[in-house]
């Protein structure tokens, strides 16, 4: 992979919010956080600037994970779901019930047929899942700080369910994705990552989730900027006049971003936002 020569911007843009996905963008190969990113939040913390992880993964396992800065940062979660700031809603796109319990069903009906996967089903409260063999439990339980095994997802849906997500241990574009051709002209079926598809709303996306942040805050896309990498980002490169695609970036994705960004495993998103914003990290 070439080297990412970072842009310069003259004059220096007033950025007010900044929004990075997790997975394969703002966290290294191994899943974790550089240690420059701590320094570098809470200079933008005090700068006034707004940092938001977005990402599938659940709420409560974001807010796990950020728990020494939560009050500094807002959380878009659930592939824009959800959004909370300060332990309060910001704005929330549901399943309809009918829906998920179709949902649910079919998906069953292709796990029965030989697809070696297991449904989750997104909820405000918890998640909720069917299936707990090592093999399966150890791929989806690092996304959900709050997961509960259950005998019958269909009995448990009475929770807003924000989201419906597939795990399959082999490829989810290749024996999930088709099975849900039904699905793809009235909900949003996403493959997430090699192994994931989730299925939102047909308005639940991270791009709709900044725009509502956006209107909340009084922020506009001249003053935002984001970060992704993966077909679950696209939407988000269209809320921001500082859009970056990682260099590590899905072709359709790296397409739709105004600029590159040097890959996660070189701590791209904290290199980029320090040198645009002339901060000076250890």
């Amino acid at each position: 992979m070439d080297p990412v020569t970072i842009p310069v911007f003259d004059p220096q843009p007033d950025i007010r919010l900044i929004v990075a996905d997790m997975d394969g963008t703002l966290l290294d190969d191994d899943k974790e956080l550089h240690e420059h990113f701590w320094p570098l939040v809470h200079e933008l913390h005090r700068r006034g600037v707004v940092f938001a992880p977005a990402s599938g993964r659940q709420y409560y396992t974001l807010l796990d994970q950020f728990s020494d800065i939560a009050d500094e940062i807002v959380f878009i979660a659930e592939n824009g779901s959800c959004v909370m700031r300060g332990g309060l809603e910001v704005s929330s796109d549901c399943l309809r019930r009918d829906d998920a319990r179709r949902l649910v069903m079919t998906l069953r009906e292709t796990i029965a047929a030989g697809a070696d996967a297991g449904v989750v089903v997104c909820g405000k409260r918890s998640a909720y899942v069917e299936r707990s063999d090592p093999a399966f439990f150890d791929g989806v339980d690092p996304y959900y700080r709050r997961l509960e095994v259950v005998e019958d997802l269909l009995t448990i849906i009475d929770d807003d369910v924000l989201k419906i997500a597939v795990y399959d241990l082999e490829s989810a574009e290749r024996n999930i994705e088709p099975a849900l051709a039904a699905f793809q002209h009235t909900h949003k079926v996403t493959v997430s990552g090699e192994r994931w598809l989730d299925v939102n709303t047909r308005t639940a996306n991270k791009g709709r989730a900044i725009r509502r942040l956006q209107d909340a805050l009084g922020i506009t896309p001249a003053q935002t900027m984001v970060f992704g990498d993966f077909l679950n980002d696209l939407e988000m490169m269209d809320t921001a006049d500082y859009s970056f695609a990682m260099n590590n970036a899905h072709p359709l994705l790296a397409a739709r971003a105004r600029y590159v960004a040097p890959p996660n495993s070189d701590n791209g998103v904290v290199r980029t936002i320090a040198a645009v914003l002339g901060i000076t990290v250890p």
